[in-house]
């Protein structure tokens, strides 16, 4: 499928330029590292300086500030004063997983009554269940601590009350007005928290409430904390948050430590990826190679193999766990495409020229990969997805949204017909009576109608910066590092240039011929650089056409020559100079012709 991208190029203000010539005086900074530091909100020498080295000891924000933090650390030192059996009760995702982790990890080093518990997607569903309660109530647990749900756990948590087990609730996700009845609940998100940072994965929660607890009980804090950091990277990288403030932090750090030290269980997938002798690793091997394969056990099994991995103590742990994830890796991989492509025969068959939405149901489908499936119906469709299965007698899904467009709140707006639901912005799971399903399906088509904008359903491509092709060299990338870590928030940088051409060698490549591999060259500097254009092979006529075409790309590390970069190409177009000349020899052509007619001679076909 073909994309039209709409392009929307920055630029500086007067204001920001004198930002950027005061950067470049005091730093000495390339020029373009100069700019893209000004979009990225930078107003200052000192500011440069923290956004180049974020600190923990000066970056982080005082964890007493969040909401209920006194509260919590007072009942946790009570816990642990009474001996009582603790329970530490998370999601089954990435951030879930890696946030029972780190609080688990950081726990047992002063204390042994603990176990941990992350629900099966079948068997339990998503957030707090029955099943988990009653887990908890037979092992003589009187605290629970969750993480990454339990905000709209009302019933739950008055049902654990009910059975002397009180609940510290850590999430991230958005509250209804009524909160459950927990000794304390910790989530940025409240409408009455006034913490100064509210975009924390679940994992920065369950760092704060460590932060805060050993900061009260005379503990070196950062010391004890950092040993836990890669699992802070691991949850931010793979959980879609913005990599500002707080968070980049502790990415940047979390980053440090999954290179020099990581945990025994990462140790292990990173050998399993391939990954162990590359130089540096960023947030795109956590994405794509690292953090699926964690996901992979609460997609396909339980996501209590992922916490096993994440605190195993020696390495022959690990690696058998992490074997086992691999394998359900494999599975899952298969599924997804097996899932997908039924999908979007599904959606195929329906008329959805003027739908602004798609939901899909089929009872048959693994509930754990229904998130993946929707992404991917997602960018395919360039629409808000729903997609349902069955499970535990209900439909069960996830939905997903494209760039702008709030899929919670459109969710949320049917609430009177939803058992549950809850989320972000751009992903929300649901779960619903299956004679429902249609009337979910007239409702969030009607809501996502009457909100999405023109501007949302227009896929664009937000380009940093023009630059010339001579400036795009091996220096520029390693200038562009200290930008890093990329991601929601500060995105790895984007750069169009204009009127290059095929060096002669550019061909198609792939099992389909679907991308392009390019060899460029700018024809007023004889510069060149190769360059690799996925699924773009619709592009493929224009680039030999011998016609100079623009690109807009990021510069990426060569794979095989460690020394070299190619780009990755997000888009190609026809440079707007050659639309202007066709146009004016279109014209001329049609006066010649008509003053032939006119002067009575008919122009031959063989003319």
């Amino acid at each position: 499928m073909t994309t039209n991208y709409q392009w929307n190029c920055r630029t500086l203000t007067n204001e920001q330029k004198e930002i950027k010539d005061e950067l470049i005086a005091e730093l000495n900074l390339n020029p373009i590292v100069a700019t893209l530091l000004v979009q990225r909100g930078v107003t200052s020498v000192e500011e440069a300086h923290r956004f180049f080295r974020p600190q923990l000891s000066t970056g982080l924000h005082d964890p007493f500030l969040m909401k209920d933090m006194d509260k919590a650390v007072a009942r946790l030192n009570e816990a642990i004063g009474r001996k009582e059996h603790i329970l530490i009760y998370g999601d089954y995702d990435v951030d879930g997983t890696s946030s029972v982790a780190l609080v688990y990890r950081f726990l047992r080093g002063i204390y042994s009554s603990l176990d941990y518990y992350i629900p099966d997607r079948y068997d339990d569903g998503y957030g707090i269940s029955v099943k988990g309660v009653d887990y908890a109530y037979s092992l003589g647990v009187k605290l629970i601590i969750t993480l990454d749900c339990g905000i709209k756990a009302i019933k739950m948590v008055r049902y654990a009350k009910e059975k002397g087990i009180d609940f510290i609730i850590c999430d991230h996700h958005k509250p209804d007005d009524e909160l459950p009845e927990a000794v304390a609940i910790l989530d940025p998100k409240r409408s009455d928290d006034e913490y100064p940072y509210p975009h924390l994965s679940a994992c920065g929660v369950g760092f704060k409430f460590m932060q805060a607890f050993a900061r009260n009980n005379g503990m070196n804090e950062l010391g004890l904390l950092y040993p836990l950091l890669d699992l802070c990277a691991i949850s931010i990288a793979t959980d879609i948050v913005p990599i500002t403030g707080e968070n980049r932090v502790l990415s940047y750090n979390g980053l440090r430590r999954l290179n020099d030290n990581p945990c025994n269980g990462l140790k292990a997938i990173i050998e399993l990826c391939g990954l162990k002798d590359k130089k540096e690793l960023t947030n795109s091997d956590i994405v794509f190679k690292i953090g699926p394969r964690i996901n992979a056990t609460g997609r396909m099994m339980n996501g209590k193999e992922a916490v096993d991995l994440l605190v195993a103590r020696d390495l022959a742990t690990a690696h058998e766990c992490a074997e086992r994830i691999s394998e359900y890796n494999e599975t899952r991989k298969e599924l997804d495409k097996r899932v997908t492509e039924e999908a979007i025969q599904m959606v195929d068959k329906m008329d959805i020229k003027d739908k602004k939405s798609i939901l899909v149901y089929n009872s048959s489908w693994h509930k754990g990969v229904i998130g993946i499936v929707a992404s991917r119906l997602t960018e395919h469709y360039y629409r808000p997805a729903i997609v349902l299965t069955s499970a535990l007698g209900f439909a069960s899904g996830s939905a997903r949204s494209i760039q702008g467009f709030d899929v919670y709140s459109a969710i949320d707006s049917c609430r009177d017909i939803i058992e549950n639901f809850g989320g972000h912005t751009y992903a929300a799971g649901l779960t619903l009576k299956e004679e429902n399903i249609q009337e979910l399906t007239e409702r969030i088509e009607r809501w996502v109608e009457d909100h999405i904008t023109e501007m949302q359903q227009c896929q664009h491509i937000d380009i940093d910066m023009e630059v010339k092709f001579n400036e795009v060299t091996l220096r520029l990338f390693k200038s562009l590092r200290v930008l890093s870590p990329f991601g929601p928030g500060n995105q790895k940088p984007v750069f169009v240039v204009r009127r290059v051409k095929d060096h002669g060698k550019s061909r198609l490549v792939g099992k389909e011929k679907e991308h392009i591999r390019l060899e460029l060259v700018d024809p007023v500097t004889n510069f060149t650089h190769n360059g690799i254009a996925f699924n773009q092979a619709s592009k493929f006529e224009l680039v030999k056409s011998g016609k100079p075409f623009d690109i807009v790309f990021t510069i990426e590390e060569n794979t095989f020559n460690k020394n070299n970069i190619q780009l990755l190409v997000k888009d190609i177009r026809e440079s707007e100079s050659n639309n202007i000349a066709a146009v004016l020899s279109l014209l001329i052509r049609n006066t010649k012709d008509d003053a032939d007619v006119i002067g009575g001679i008919t122009p031959s076909s063989e003319m």
